[in-house]
C-alpha cells in the first residue's frame, strides 16, 4: 500500500491531476465489428473514475484494452508515461495496472489469506534456489508477503476469514477478496470491474466506503458500474460510452444532467434526472 502524497491529493474532483493513464484515440475491432470507436479519455492519479454506459456501450472492452486482454486495432494506451504497445497481460500487471473481473475469480480451494498472498508473489525476485534453501531474500519477501497480506484482509474487513477457504466465504466476501488481491499486486491503478453486482443496499453502502478508503490510500481507481446510486456517489470524474464511442465526460452533477446521456442510459428521450 502507498502512502498518500501531494501530487495524489491534488488529483481530486475539479482539480487537473497528474494524468496516470491516458485512452489515446483507441479502435478496436473485431472483424466487422467495431468495439471501441476512436475513444479518448485520461484517468488522474489520486481519482475514482467511473466508466458508465448502457449494456453493449464497450465498458468491459474498454477495460480488456487497457489490461492487455485486447490489443488496440489503432490508437494507444499510455500508461504513468509508457505506451503500452503489445506488452502481456502480467507485464502490465508489474507496470502497475490491477483488475478484478465481473465474474469472480479466486482459487477457492486456498484460504483467503493465500489468495492475497498470490498477489503480493507478482513483485517477488526469489529464485527456486533461494526458496529451497530459505536463503536471506526468500525469508524477507514471505514476511513482507504475509504483513501486506493481513494488512490488506484487514482493509476488506476479512481479518476474522483469513484462515477459511476461499469458497467457503460469502458472495460478498469473495468479491472483497478479489479487491485485496488485486492490491496486493502494490498497483498505481485499480481497475474494478462491476464489483457491487448482486450486492444489496447495505453490501453496496459498504462497498462505497472500502473504495473510498482505497483511494484515500493513495490509490487511482478506475470503476465499471451499472448502479448509478454508487457511480454518482463514490466518483470523482465520469466518462459515458454508447455502442463504442464517448459521449459524454465530466463531474457526476454535469453527467447526471446531461440529456444526452440520460436518453442512452435510459433509452427514452425525456427521461427525468431523478430516473438517473
Amino acid at each position: 500500500m502507498s502512502e498518500t502524497t501531494t501530487d495524489e491529493r491534488s488529483a481530486r474532483p475539479g482539480e487537473p491531476g497528474r494524468a496516470l493513464l491516458q485512452m489515446q484515440n483507441v479502435t478496436l475491432r473485431f472483424g466487422g465489428v467495431v468495439a471501441l470507436n476512436d475513444v479518448s479519455f485520461e484517468i488522474r492519479q489520486g481519482e475514482i473514475l467511473g466508466l458508465i454506459g448502457p449494456n453493449g456501450a464497450g465498458k468491459t472492452t474498454c477495460f480488456n484494452a487497457l489490461t492487455g486482454v485486447y490489443q488496440p486495432t489503432e490508437g494507444q494506451v499510455v500508461f504513468d508515461g509508457t505506451p503500452l504497445g503489445r506488452r502481456k497481460r502480467f507485464q502490465i500487471n508489474r507496470l502497475g495496472i490491477a483488475r478484478t473481473f465481473q465474474n469472480i475469480r479466486l482459487f477457492q480451494n486456498m484460504t483467503a489469506r493465500e489468495n492475497v498472498l498470490v498477489g503480493a508473489d507478482s513483485h517477488h525476485r526469489a529464485g527456486v534456489v533461494q526458496s529451497l534453501f530459505r536463503l536471506p531474500r526468500h525469508r524477507r519477501e514471505t514476511r513482507e508477503g504475509n504483513a501486506l497480506a493481513d494488512e490488506l484482509l484487514e482493509l476488506m474487513d476479512l481479518g476474522h476469514r483469513a484462515d477459511d477457504l476461499a469458497r467457503n466465504l460469502s458472495y460478498g466476501e469473495q468479491r472483497r477478496l478479489e479487491i485485496a488481491r488485486a492490491l496486493a499486486t502494490k498497483p498505481k491503478l485499480l481497475c474494478l470491474d462491476e464489483p457491487a453486482a448482486g450486492f444489496n443496499p447495505v453490501e453496496k453502502q459498504r462497498l462505497m466506503d472500502l473504495i473510498r478508503r482505497v483511494r484515500d490510500l493513495g490509490n487511482t481507481v478506475l470503476l465499471i458500474e451499472h448502479d448509478m446510486k454508487l457511480v454518482m456517489g463514490v466518483t470523482d470524474r465520469i466518462v459515458v460510452l454508447e455502442f463504442g464511442k464517448k459521449i459524454a465526460e465530466g463531474l457526476p452533477a454535469e453527467i447526471r444532467d446531461n440529456p444526452a446521456v440520460i436518453a442512452a442510459y435510459l433509452g427514452v428521450d425525456d427521461a427525468s434526472e431523478e430516473e438517473l
